[in-house]
């Protein structure tokens, strides 16, 4: 056996401590290196938040990090989505939904994030149908009666949502565009706290996401007149959708997805990608989401892109019909 003379010794030592030093720095590069932050930009209580924490607990498992849920309400979502595109630590992600992503662009002048340019679509976690609620003092049973209601008192009633432009101010309008009816839209800053004024009687309908609102009916705290998916509800058996009530075609369903910002390492967003498909389409997912009625989809980035620019052009069309305007206009 060779005796390493000083010269040898040092080369390899020198190696061995050169590939040690390599995988140190790996490991301390590696992505993600800390927690991840999942902004969800409206209130805690609606389904926004249920959709989140429910992807979320099962990503960090794929990820090896934690990944926070984080409410940030206001400003239609506009506040949160610049916010994230703003950031820079590539570890703050977001919940983009439905309004954030196909209503904003078209109800603002100026938006403070362009969806296109400054996110880069990584899944569409699930879309969840829209339910039609009135407080159970209201005298109607059913869209038939709460129709005829409204139309005998045009602009007497009122319905509350999430604010201008969330998932449940479309979903009314479209509603409304439907059954030509006049009844006033009170924006909140949030489901959680419109849902404590319509149970308290200050508003007499809304339209939110079914897992905001399930456990709600079934208490007897609001009653469901029908609801916005093509078939009836698995747990909501006796309550027909708006089709079944006279309006052929009629669909109504929120959607939310993750976005990250487009500036990100693409080796980072494809690692997200990877795993929050995984989480997605996981069975543990399915299975909580189900328990709410809300489907669990787990698309790739470029079905969630093209998803998001057919959402556009239909609801583009709608808002121009209802003339939403942003708070304040």
């Amino acid at each position: 056996m060779r005796t390493l003379n000083r010269r040898d010794w040092l080369a390899q030592t020198g190696l061995a401590s050169a590939a040690l030093f390599g995988q140190n720095a790996w490991a301390q590069n590696a992505w993600p290196n800390k927690p991840l932050r999942l902004v969800v930009p409206f209130a805690p209580g609606g389904s926004s938040e249920i959709v989140a924490r429910a992807v979320a607990a099962e990503m960090a498992k794929g990820l090896g990090q934690n990944v926070f849920v984080d409410n940030k309400p206001g400003g239609a979502g506009n506040i949160a989505m610049q916010e994230v595109a703003n950031s820079h630590d590539e570890h703050t992600l977001i919940l983009g939904h439905i309004g954030t992503l196909a209503v904003n662009p078209f109800i603002f002048d100026k938006l403070s994030y362009d969806p296109a340019r400054d996110f880069t679509p990584i899944t569409l976690v699930s879309k969840v149908p829209s339910l039609y609620v009135v407080h159970p003092d209201l005298p109607v049973k059913n869209l038939k009666e709460f129709v005829a209601y409204a139309k005998s008192k045009p602009g007497q009633l009122n319905y509350g949502t999430a604010g201008n432009g969330s998932a449940g101010h479309l979903a009314f309008e479209y509603l409304k565009m439907a059954t030509e009816t006049f009844v006033l839209h009170v924006p909140y800053r949030g489901t959680g706290p419109m849902l404590t004024d319509l149970m308290a009687g200050r508003l007499q309908a809304s339209a939110a996401g079914a897992p905001a609102l399930i456990q709600f009916i079934k208490a007897g705290k609001l009653r469901c007149i029908a609801t916005g998916s093509s078939t009836r509800l698995s747990q909501l058996p006796d309550v027909p959708t708006v089709a079944e009530q006279g309006y052929k075609g009629f669909e109504m369903t929120q959607w939310y997805g993750l976005l990250a910002p487009s500036k990100w390492a693409k080796p980072n967003l494809a690692k997200l990608e990877l795993e929050a498909v995984k989480a997605g389409r996981s069975a543990h997912v399915k299975e909580k989401l189900a328990l709410d009625n809300a489907l669990a989809i787990g698309s790739t980035g470029a079905e969630f892109d093209a998803f998001i620019k057919t959402e556009q052009n239909r609801w583009k069309q709608v808002i121009a019909r209802a003339q939403i305007k942003p708070e304040g206009i």
